[in-house]
């Protein structure tokens, strides 16, 4: 495919390093020189030191003839811009990064796409999405729910309260129990699990299951003792800490600390319901979070825009008695370390953007794509057409790739697990797993 990028920031740098290891052909526009020899040096890309809302540099870029155009600069307004004009030269598909709530209401979806910009991403939303995720599981690193939850994937981190723990797998979730083991994380290791391989203490286990069954998942993972999250501290008042404090379950209560006093004066105008209490000062400071009640709280969310800052604080509030934490680490390099301390939930607002975009480069027939970033891997819900490969034969008989299992499906609203007797069918809304695998290579046993 022929992709170009505009934007040599932090979602456009990710994207184009992550898009050039599959040899796509890749074009990354900025006006920033130094940004663009920088990440040009490391990758096989192509840069273009231009503006993205210049027609001329557009079709220099070869927008006449691109599959796919990604306007991710820090202007919303060049991204839109950038967009229509590809577009209108002859790009297939664009995607522009806002930061605008009011752009991504599901009913301006149509008036967008006559604008000539097919798909409206705000990394913002989608963060506060997986933050609240988390929180309504505390015992969850990361949760993903597939058709309303007629499928549910779990992230959990094992603990020697965990029953599983040294069990080969074809002994723990075989064709009759009520989950499967779809990915493991163990140290750097990423492992897609074959019916020999076990559950080891510390492991980040990705459980694919059905909602009636949480319940007992969390009883065999040994997380029944995790209180529910009712209350929240929010250190940072940022645009993704406002998206993820006003689409907060109700039962749930917030006081975000901000060391801004003119930012605390805006949150207050832009939060204004009881259940939120805005707290001028700083997140780091162990004596307001006494003060505020840090110990009967049972969260902690850092969403400042350092990420030392988020990490630190984490690993403070854990020492004070706090289950769950949650840290947004925006510095891809940071991410392993943030791991190695065990802090709890990761949000990269990179990677969850990167798997918005990535959905498009795929056929119609490709949903839900999302990029796991802990465990290094793909997760995505593919829809088989009629007579595809797929439809053929069991799935123990469809040879699979090595680093790519199948979860789960979805027929006709009902999730079911699968084995590997089971037989799909068109139409179905299949969950497939890969690690370390091109997509493009599994879409050939769905068409």
């Amino acid at each position: 495919m022929k992709i170009i990028i505009a934007g040599a920031y932090a979602i456009g740098t990710y994207l184009a390093k992550l898009l050039s290891r599959n040899n796509q052909d890749i074009i990354l526009m900025d006006e920033d020189l130094e940004k663009l020899e920088k990440i040009g040096s490391d990758y096989d890309l192509m840069t273009l030191n231009e503006s993205c809302t210049s027609i001329k540099a557009l079709k220099d870029a070869g927008a006449s003839s691109a599959d796919l155009f990604i306007a991710v600069t820090d202007d919303e307004n060049q991204n839109v811009t950038g967009c229509m004009l590809a577009k209108a030269l002859g790009t297939k598909k664009t995607v522009a990064k806002v930061d605008n709530d009011e752009y991504v209401e599901p009913d301006l979806k149509s008036f967008f796409e006559g604008l000539g910009i097919s798909s409206i991403i705000y990394p913002e939303m989608l963060a506060a999405q997986d933050i609240n995720n988390g929180l309504k599981m505390s015992w969850v690193r990361q949760r993903w729910d597939v058709h309303g939850g007629a499928l549910v994937m779990l992230g959990i981190k094992l603990r020697e309260s965990c029953e599983v723990l040294n069990k080969p797998l074809k002994n723990i979730c075989g064709p009759t129990d009520p989950y499967h083991v779809v990915a493991i994380k163990r140290d750097d290791e990423t492992i897609i699990p074959s019916g020999n391989d076990v559950l080891k203490l510390y492991d980040m286990a990705y459980f694919m299951t059905t909602k009636q069954y949480i319940p007992y998942v969390r009883k065999v993972v040994g997380k029944e003792h995790y209180v529910d999250v009712k209350d929240v501290m929010v250190m940072g008042g940022g645009r993704t800490a406002v998206r993820a404090v006003k689409t907060m379950p109700e039962y749930m209560n917030a006081k975000i600390i901000e060391v801004d006093e003119s930012r605390c004066e805006k949150l207050n105008d832009l939060l204004n319901n009881d259940r939120t209490l805005v707290i001028n000062g700083d997140g780091r400071d162990i004596p307001l979070l006494q003060d505020e009640g840090i110990r009967s709280t049972q969260a902690f969310v850092a969403l400042t825009g350092n990420a030392e800052t988020n990490i630190l604080a984490c690993l403070t509030a854990k020492r004070m008695g706090v289950r769950k934490t949650v840290a947004m680490v925006e510095n891809i390099d940071y991410v392993r370390m943030a791991e190695s301390l065990d802090i709890g939930t990761i949000i990269n607002k990179q990677a969850i953007a990167a798997s918005h975009i990535y959905q498009m480069m795929l056929d119609a027939n490709v949903h839900n794509v999302r990029f796991l970033m802990t465990a290094n891997a793909d997760v995505a819900e593919f829809i088989p057409q009629e007579g595809s490969k797929v439809t053929r034969k069991p799935v123990k008989d469809l040879g699979l790739p090595n680093g790519v299992t199948i979860g789960g499906l979805v027929r006709k609203g009902v999730g079911i697990l699968v084995s590997g007797n089971t037989m799909i069918e068109a139409g179905d809304s299949v969950m497939v797993f890969c690690h370390n695998v091109n997509m493009k290579k599994i879409e050939n046993l769905f068409n």
